[in-house]
């Protein structure tokens, strides 16, 4: 059948793979909306308001920052636990509680209530990024081989479709709030006037609960599998705390995914910066509301084939050369942001962003599970989660350095070009297949009677 067919090309042809891939399709939610598009406009001119011209921006920078600090402090030490307990499931589960509850919270926010912002903002981060790890380190379970490319990046695909599709709906109640009988026209309180904005917020976790059921039901729970000195009833923390040890003494072992990490962690500080502070850039500079959210949604329809095609690519020309090709747009992307004056120039960038942000970062994701034996995804996967977090770490932290030095954020732009320049070269000097291969024999080697 010709559906059948289809899926099969798109890596969902089986009913794990698709319920894994819907996922992104709830968490998409929280990373356009909250994330991106309308949270940081909501924080800067209602939760900030008052603030000097800046403030409200660096403050932002930061809480953004401690989040994914916080996140990167815990991925390895819980993802060597869920590996030896076998509960990654659950762990995702907490970490999903944590940021829908926090992000629903967000509905009671109040003008110039920037700390309680700056507060349920960050605890959502943690549970976004916590339950990223999580998610991701099921990807070599349900995946086979080269299933991993396509998969990943189908996956991402269904994100940008679905995050769109309801952000498409906030933004007819935000800017037509009459339609939905929503208040509307002069005189309202502020309450009032940022109902439709705080609905918004209310939306996405409803949202991301709702379409990660499929997950929880269809994905089993990977099998756990012991190391040869482990003893089953040996303390959970006191085996996850041994595992981080062998794990760092391991990755040695593994010099290509050792070498994907540092790679990944470096340039991706870039995409990361860009996707986290374009939004509130841009308004700091004078772009209007609806533009900057619909540039965003442009970039996520953009996304949609582009995440495809980088996957089917990569089916010909493996990952790396994608990625690479990726980089080399954002080098560009960067460029054009440091230039950026008007909303068309905004358009301009959405246009190259929703090009390659996706393929990238998916393609990035099937690439290090390639490189690590299966049976230690979430241990693997949490380091994975560390130089992600600490991508995202850097990036917003200098920027917020950079206005508090300068008073202005343009000059943070240019920097993130040296994040691609030398996250490029180091990925040049992976060796897929050789890492392919170290990590095949590990999984052998555990299978040995």
């Amino acid at each position: 059948m010709e559906s059948a067919r289809i899926l099969r090309r798109l890596g969902l042809d089986r009913p794990e793979l698709r319920a894994w891939a819907m996922y992104d399709w709830a968490n998409s939610a929280f990373v356009l909306t909250v994330q991106t598009a309308v949270f940081p406009i909501f924080f800067l001119r209602v939760s900030g308001a008052g603030l000097p011209e800046g403030l409200a921006t660096q403050r932002f920078a930061w809480t953004t920052s401690l989040a994914l600090l916080t996140v990167a402090l815990m991925a390895p030490i819980l993802g060597a636990l869920a590996d030896y307990a076998g509960i990654k499931k659950r762990f995702l589960a907490i970490f999903l509680g944590l940021g829908a509850s926090t992000t629903a919270a967000m509905f009671f926010l109040r003008e110039g209530d920037w700390v309680t912002a700056a507060i349920l903002f960050g605890l959502a981060n943690i549970g976004a990024q916590g339950s990223f790890v999580f998610y991701e380190s099921l990807l070599p379970h349900v995946a086979r081989g080269r299933e991993m490319d396509r998969l990943t990046t189908s996956a991402f695909a269904i994100g940008y479709l679905g995050s769109s599709i309801l952000l498409v709906f906030q933004l007819g109640w935000i800017l037509r709030p009459e339609l939905f009988g929503l208040p509307s026209g002069p005189g309202l309180s502020a309450e009032q006037a940022t109902l439709p904005t705080r609905l918004a917020f209310l939306s996405v976790a409803v949202w991301w609960v709702l379409f990660s059921l499929p997950l929880f039901l269809r994905v089993p729970e990977p099998p756990r599998r012991l190391e040869p000195d482990e003893r089953p009833g040996a303390p959970a923390a006191r085996v996850a705390f041994q595992r981080i040890g062998e794990t760092f003494r391991e990755l040695r072992l593994y010099r290509e995914a050792l070498l994907m990490l540092i790679a990944f962690l470096i340039y991706n500080d870039g995409i990361g910066t860009i996707i986290r502070m374009a939004p509130i850039y841009g308004a700091e500079i004078g772009i209007g509301t609806t533009d900057l959210i619909v540039a965003i949604l442009l970039v996520q329809l953009i996304g949609i084939p582009f995440a495809i095609l980088f996957g089917t690519l990569a089916g010909r020309t493996g990952p790396k050369p994608m990625i690479l090709a990726g980089l080399g747009v954002y080098i560009g992307i960067a460029i054009l942001g440091y230039f950026m004056r008007t909303a068309l120039h905004f358009y301009l960038l959405a246009v190259f962003v929703g090009i390659v942000q996706g393929g990238t970062q998916a393609l990035s994701r099937s690439l290090f599970a390639s490189l690590i034996p299966r049976h230690k995804s979430a241990e693997f996967f949490g380091f994975f989660g560390v130089m992600d977090k600490f991508a995202g770490i850097f990036g917003p932290f200098l920027f917020g350095l950079t206005v508090a030095l300068t008073g202005s954020s343009r000059q943070a732009i240019l920097s993130v070009i040296v994040f691609f320049v030398v996250g490029a070269y180091l990925l040049t000097r992976v060796r897929v297949e050789p890492g392919r291969a170290a990590a095949r024999r590990a999984e052998a080697a555990l299978e040995e009677p």
